[in-house]
């Protein structure tokens, strides 16, 4: 066999390959002497056959098999002998297979790019330092409070704060348009979960009062027919309640399950569960911080076999998200991944060559230490645990994890930190509200 290589760009190779028609024949007559003992044919009995039968009515078929088969082997062969790591699926060409010469065909794959990883020290980063203070935890006991809140029926006019059960409808000009009418509505005023003008309208009104309001869709609206429109709502008030909040005492703690039903308790399971998710917080703005600037820094032409994965990985998260099952993620245009699918490729690409270069390898304590974090969130911590470690697909799932934050422990060893100080609410913010936050401090 004879294979030539041309390089067309950095992540692309044409492999021109060259099978001898001896083997090319040698794998026909032994594709021609299996069918021959299994194929039944008239006048003669299963297996006797006679092979000059068989290659006349069907060795056209078996050769056509029987070359692809060859180029398939031909070509596995062909990139392990000139050391080439594919990134894709090859497209494979014919050039010759006619019968009695050599078999000739053309190969483009994609391959992986050499990346040449720019100085790490080019990184600039933001570490967020923060904690949870008493305010915080009083904060978060609050909003249990509102969370397990009642609502009684008042007599009064609708105040902020209230939640008003409305029956309304929605008119552009004198005809009421579809999604704009329900009947039976519970709406908090203030909550701002409605368009703008639509809970202010309903200010000061009592039970049993009909309202018609004007209002103006956001010219960012969801509905394109809606965008900009000036509408009219009639709105029927059914009932006014406000909300009372329940005391924070036993009664109210022993809703949560806990061992000890005291405040006391209740404050120190919502503040270690606060900091678990203002720890996870920090690191994920850390992580994703850095793996932005290693991307930044760094130049890497992505074979759009690898972007085309992402794209599919892409696609069944949205599906699983938004379509349920039974949803075909196929229907969801490429074009909507495909920003973030060569983002995410780029990246892969990069963290697996700092794990190459540095030799990182998978520390096994932290592994450990990772699935007894995560199984906190859960009321049997060793049963997570142990199907973890008993499951080699979600086990390798940890593993990745736990190797990328070695990887941000390398990176952090050359990027240029600079530690920023935020409040709990902002620093759990995901990056680009937190950055507002900062900037206002």
């Amino acid at each position: 066999m004879q294979v030539s290589v041309e390089t067309t760009s950095p992540i692309e190779r044409v492999l021109n390959i060259t099978v001898p028609a001896a083997r090319v024949d040698e794998k026909v007559n032994t594709e021609v002497a299996k069918t021959a003992k299994t194929i039944r044919m008239d006048g003669f009995r299963k297996g006797k056959v006679p092979v000059s039968v068989v290659k006349k009515r069907y060795g056209q078929g078996i050769r056509i098999d029987a070359v692809e088969q060859i180029m398939r082997d031909a070509y596995v062969e062909a990139i392990q002998k000139e050391d080439i790591q594919p990134a894709g699926m090859p497209a494979i060409e014919p050039k010759n297979f006619a019968e009695g010469a050599d078999l000739e065909f053309v190969v483009k794959v994609e391959v992986y790019p050499e990346v040449e990883l720019a100085d790490n020290a080019a990184i600039k980063v933001d570490r967020v330092l923060s904690e949870v203070t008493d305010a915080d935890v009083d904060t978060m006991l609050e909003t249990l409070r509102k969370q397990n809140a009642e609502w009684n029926a008042v007599e009064r006019e609708a105040a902020d704060g209230d939640q008003v059960t409305i029956d309304f409808v929605g008119y552009l000009g004198d005809e009421a348009f579809e999604g704009g009418a329900a009947e039976g509505h519970k709406l908090v005023l203030g909550s701002n979960t409605m368009i703008p003008g639509f809970e202010t309208g309903i200010l000061g009104a009592k039970a049993g009062e009909e309202r018609s309001i004007e209002v103006t869709f956001p010219e960012d609206y969801q509905a394109e027919n809606l965008k900009g429109k000036e509408a009219t709502f009639k709105i029927t008030v059914s009932e006014v309640a406000e909300q009372v909040l329940p005391e924070l005492d036993d009664a109210f703690v022993e809703k949560f399950g806990l061992e000890e039903a005291t405040l006391d308790a209740l404050r120190a399971e919502v503040r270690k569960n606060m900091e678990r998710e203002l720890n996870q917080a920090v690191k994920a703005k850390l992580k994703t911080a850095l793996f932005d600037g290693l991307s930044s820094i760094n130049e890497v032409e992505v074979p759009s076999a690898l972007v085309d994965q992402e794209v599919d990985a892409l696609r069944k998260q949205a599906a699983q998200q938004f379509g349920g099952e039974g949803f075909d993620a196929s229907q969801l245009p490429a074009e909507l991944f495909q920003d973030e699918a060569k983002k995410r490729a780029k990246l892969g690409l990069l963290i697996s060559e700092v794990i190459k270069k540095d030799d990182i390898k998978v520390d096994d304590d932290r592994v450990r230490a990772f699935l007894e974090d995560m199984a906190q969130a859960y009321q049997e911590p060793q049963q997570v645990i142990d199907f973890y470690l008993k499951n080699k697909e979600q086990l390798a799932q940890v593993q990745s994890a736990v190797l990328e934050e070695q990887v941000v422990d390398k990176l952090l060893e050359s990027a240029q930190v600079t530690e920023v100080t935020l409040g709990y609410e902002d620093a759990i913010k995901p990056n680009a509200q937190a950055e507002e936050a900062g900037e206002e401090a």
